[in-house]
């Protein structure tokens, strides 16, 4: 089976193996906290206000507002109903759309009945006043509709799924008659206490009741209602609920709505009805949606919301008010959204994950695959649509993870193995490239262009025989140690040690575009390494210790090499001869570092060097031209003495070989190619050649 088939099947089995268990913890409930958890963190990110957020006021009664009344008239909790009768009568006056409380008064004024009445005189004035009761299925005081509360201001048609209440706890006779309608303000938390949906319309005793937002909004506009399964029609507004008959609330993010203390409402009224200026201006009151809650820590309506912490109650109500005017309660996305989006996504991680090859690829993919769940939900919010995100995370999390545990089980083993086989001779860099193409172990050759490196030190044979096995081995570890680490830092393959002789290479098992400039500046890094090492190595050898280096850049056959058991990733061809050749030649000139023309011409002028000799070898008919390299600084220490070297080399090639020993015999005592070459023209000079074409013959290898 083809390596990228065996991939892609993996990576299609670990992502539906991702994404069905996704699918079964969700059916199973255990992804309910993280998605809760995620979807709170959308609603804190991304709540915006709607379009009738600023028809929405809120008055809190606070702990401000109740040292207020301690302060000015001596009250203590609770208050008497009368004292909520200024702020009614101002938001009359104001002309406000609506005032609810979210209070149930279900008990008489413990300051007598006139109280009572005084507060319900100010809410009939209003016209326009909504009283709080709570509907439950057991914990209320009647299980009837009663006679003093006023019926339901608005028609329902159709039907649909919604809450039914067994019992109730309405609001006292004394108070109800002032009220316009009365709605319900028992609202269910999710099972971690977090409201994020509202029952805008329930059941009781054959009646269709309101709850608080739907009776201020009807207040203000009676509509027709209408149901249908999955949606609650409110006059030209279309609200969907969930299969619970719950609407999913939108909220609005902290500080949305303009709020008030009590006390600023209550004073506000009493200064109006004595011709004063009043503390909150009427004309922010106009037209708006007033709600009243407890804000107050001792009163005990604080509600936790997807904003985190905890908010007053009525803000609840207040959300679901809003949402309503807005018409923009958030709509719940069909089941297969989230089921299709986990199996796609944990699908695509599992796939780029088991098919890249590159570290950073897979991290990028899986960075991108579990940040797709995160951009999809937020998306979908903005949209107003409530979708799952745990669950496609989940999806993704497992295949990511299934994923990985494959590839290191199989692709690990690999990766140990050729890190293992060849940080001896790679370097990192090489190691890392070699990893991404891991084919190129295959055993066979590929022609490539190659240079190639051969060294060796200066009559190490003889040096070595002044040695123990044991100061031999540690001499040879300590120097092959320190020329392989400079060759690897210059991203060199090492073919072979053979001895104190190193070969090297470079463009293979992967692509240098600059590989003849990184050998060369590996021979001059080696050189001045060995340099430095050169007094220690005396002291143990008895000898100076000097290195030759050849370098050829030319094609050759490179791949793993020899039997199907056993197999050297190595290289063959003419141009590994000619470089092998070049190192032996620096004994011919007295030079430690030869490069020929090839090599040369790849260098772009980066390193500066002095032309050596038109050579022809043992065993080849033409001649190569080689080079000297140098660093800079010693180029231009010797500036003069390489001037005299080119002249002399010129007339040496010309045939003037007296002159040119001439030239050659100045420089000779500090050059020692110079002194090589005023022997070669005093001996062509006694015994010119009969046909001289300037290239200079090697006799031996």
């Amino acid at each position: 089976m083809l390596p990228s088939l065996k991939k892609g099947l993996a990576g299609l089995a670990v992502g539906l193996i991702g994404a069905a268990l996704a699918l079964g913890a969700q059916c199973l409930g255990w992804l309910d906290v993280p998605e809760n958890l995620t979807y709170d963190l959308r609603v804190r990110t991304l709540a915006r206000p709607g379009a009738a957020t600023d028809r929405i006021r809120l008055v809190l009664l606070d702990q401000k507002s109740l040292d207020w009344a301690k302060e000015s008239f001596g009250l203590g909790w609770p208050w008497p109903r009368q004292a909520y009768a200024p702020m009614v009568d101002f938001c009359k006056r104001a002309g406000a759309a609506s005032l609810s409380f979210d209070v149930v008064f279900t008990e008489p004024s413990v300051y007598g009945v006139d109280d009572d009445r005084t507060l319900a005189e100010s809410l009939r004035a209003m016209g326009r006043a909504v009283l709080a009761a709570s509907f439950a299925r057991s914990d209320g005081s009647t299980e009837a509709w009663p006679a003093h509360v006023p019926e339901p201001c608005f028609t329902v048609g159709g039907d649909g799924p919604l809450h039914v209440a067994g019992v109730a706890a309405f609001p006292i006779p004394d108070l109800a008659g002032g009220a316009a309608c009365v709605g319900n303000v028992n609202v269910s938390p999710d099972a971690d206490n977090v409201y994020r949906s509202f029952p805008l319309l329930l059941k009781f005793h054959g009646r269709y009741v309101p709850s608080l937002p739907l009776a201020a909004a009807m207040a203000e506009n009676p509509e027709p209602v209408a149901l249908a399964p999955g949606m609650l029609a409110v006059g030209p507004v279309r609200v969907p609920l969930t299969p619970g008959g719950d609407a999913i609330l939108n909220y609005r993010g902290r500080g949305a709505y303009t709020t008030y203390s009590a006390a600023a409402l209550m004073e506000s009224g009493m200064r109006s009805a004595e011709g004063g200026q009043p503390v909150v201006d009427p004309a922010d009151l106009r037209g708006k949606h007033v709600l009243f809650g407890f804000s107050a820590t001792g009163l005990l309506d604080l509600r936790s919301t997807p904003m985190g912490g905890v908010s007053p109650g009525v803000l609840v109500n207040a959300t679901a008010l809003d949402n309503l005017l807005s018409g923009d309660f958030l709509r719940a996305a069909p089941p297969w959204t989230d089921a299709t989006s986990t199996l796609l996504l944990a699908v695509l991680g599992g796939l780029g994950v088991t098919l890249l090859s590159s570290l950073w690829g897979a991290v990028a993919v899986s960075a991108a695959t579990l940040a797709a769940p995160l951009a999809l939900g937020s998306v979908l919010y903005l949209q107003g649509i409530r979708s799952g995100m745990a669950e496609p995370l989940a999806g993704c999390l497992i295949a990511l993870f299934l994923a990985g545990t494959w590839k290191y089980a199989t692709e690990g083993r690999r990766r140990r193995f050729i890190k293992s086989a060849f940080k001896q001779y790679l370097s990192p860099k090489v190691i890392d490239q070699l990893l991404l193409h891991p084919e190129r172990l295959s055993l066979g050759g590929e022609r490539r262009e190659l240079t190639i490196f051969f060294s060796d030190l200066q009559g190490f044979t003889s040096i070595s025989e002044g040695l123990s096995p044991e100061e031999l081995t540690g001499v040879l570890n300590d120097y092959l140690s320190a020329m392989t680490d400079i060759i690897h830092y210059y991203e060199g393959t090492v073919d072979k040690y053979e001895g104190d002789a190193i070969i090297a290479f470079w463009n293979a098992p992967v692509d240098q575009p600059g590989h003849a400039l990184l050998a060369v500046r590996a021979a001059l890094a080696c050189q001045g390494r060995l340099a430095e090492m050169r007094p220690a190595l005396k002291e143990r050898t008895r000898a100076d210790v000097l290195m030759r280096i050849g370098l050829n850049t030319g094609p050759a056959v490179v791949g793993n090499l020899g039997s199907k058991e056993r197999f050297d990733y190595t290289m063959l061809g003419d141009a590994v001869n000619l470089a092998a050749r070049l190192e032996s030649i620096n004994k011919q000139f007295g030079t430690y570092t030869m490069i020929s023309r090839p090599t040369l011409d790849r260098l772009g002028g980066a390193i500066p060097v002095r032309e050596l000799s038109s050579l022809r070898v043992v065993g080849k008919k033409e001649a190569v031209t080689v080079y000297e390299p140098m660093p800079a600084e010693e180029h231009e220490r010797r500036r003069d003495d390489l001037a005299v070297f080119a002249d002399g080399l010129a007339l040496f090639r010309s045939g003037d070989f007296a002159p040119a020993a001439a030239l050659f015999e100045i420089i000779a005592p500090r050059d020692p190619a110079a002194a090589r070459y005023a022997a070669k023209c005093a001996e062509l000079a006694a015994a010119p050649p009969e046909h001289w074409d300037g290239v200079w013959t090697m006799t031996s290898k």
